[in-house]
């Protein structure tokens, strides 16, 4: 028993000395194994129990036990001082120099669309016209009847316009939104409808999806020489002072008379940058406004023609790649 006894002080001593010289944690991680793991110099020694009569295993138990405890408490204090340690040591280390020179943020920047879409909308609003906004899914009806667009019109074939289901359509134009803000408030009304639109077409100057935005002015005595000034107002503000435009006849079924319209670019050169006229009486009807009584006119224009014409771009499909060489020019 009293050998049993002397190997356990003798184990602990040497155990609580090797702890308050250990250095780092990994000699103290060591020190503990070596000790207190199953195959450690305390269990070693406890392994002799056997030998033991009945009356002192109690005893020697108790003894190993106070040992255990007196060496986990070393154990822990010790570690906690090698923690603070290393700490203060890598904050000494890893100390930021304030005075040096703080990295640059990175800066986000809008879609050159998204820029072409806001400057119209600024410029426009500048002539009290309002945003107004519509479901991309649209009915068949408004897409098509309510703005003047009859059951055989070509525009209406599966080739054209993509069919979600019996009765609708993604919007083919947003002209919806015009007929659907007409139909929801009394006139007068000047809104901007600006939104995705999508048709079956694909090329270096069309997409499947493109963004437009339509002019839309209802009250009682506005004219064509109204029209003609608002887009001349726009045409200058957005392409420059010296900017004139044309207008020539044309055709769209929602307007009457409808006009092309062009804008001067260069020496004796034009191009053409939005469809306009004065809205059709049947879509006064459609809409539910006395006969007669409301005149008004509208415009429209895909914002990607505009964008490509401000910056010179030359494919339309580079705005949709994704290209951050491209898309960090704007």
């Amino acid at each position: 028993m009293s050998n049993l006894f002397s190997q356990l002080d003798g184990i602990g001593a040497k155990a609580l000395e090797q702890i308050e010289g250990a250095s780092d944690l990994a000699t103290l991680e060591l020190v503990r194994v070596s000790v207190l793991g199953k195959k450690g110099a305390l269990s070693e020694v406890l392994k002799g129990l056997g030998s033991a009569s009945a009356e002192d295993r109690p005893k020697i138990g108790a003894a190993a036990n106070d040992w255990k405890r007196k060496i986990e408490e070393a154990l822990e204090k010790k570690k906690g001082g090698l923690e603070d340690q290393a700490l203060e040591t890598r904050l000494a280390s890893e100390r930021i120099d304030i005075s040096l020179p703080s990295r640059g943020l990175h800066k986000g920047a809008l879609h050159p669309i998204t820029q072409t879409t806001r400057r119209i909308i600024q410029t426009l609003g500048r002539l009290g016209f309002d945003i107004a906004t519509g479901p991309e899914v649209e009915t068949e009806f408004l897409n098509f009847e309510a703005v003047n667009i009859p059951k055989d019109h070509p525009a209406r074939d599966m080739q054209d316009t993509f069919f979600m289901g019996p009765g609708v359509v993604l919007r083919t134009h947003t002209s919806a939104i015009q007929m659907r803000a007409m139909r929801n408030q009394k006139w007068p009304v000047r809104i901007l409808c600006p939104g995705a639109v999508y048709r079956c077409d694909s090329d270096a100057t069309h997409s499947p999806m493109f963004h437009q935005i339509e002019g839309l002015w209802v009250d009682k005595k506005v004219s064509m020489s109204d029209l003609v000034g608002v887009l001349e107002f726009f045409a200058k503000e957005m392409f420059g002072s010296s900017t004139k435009i044309r207008l020539r006849p044309s055709f769209f079924p929602f307007v009457e008379p409808g006009a092309e319209v062009d804008v001067s670019w260069g020496k004796d050169r034009w191009l053409e940058v939005l469809g306009a006229g004065m809205v059709h009486p049947r879509l006064f009807e459609m809409a539910g406004y006395p006969a007669g009584e409301a005149q008004g006119f509208a415009f429209g224009m895909g914002i990607e023609r505009i964008a490509m014409l401000l910056h010179g771009i030359d494919d339309l499909r580079l705005m949709y790649q994704g290209d951050v060489r491209f898309l960090k020019q704007f």
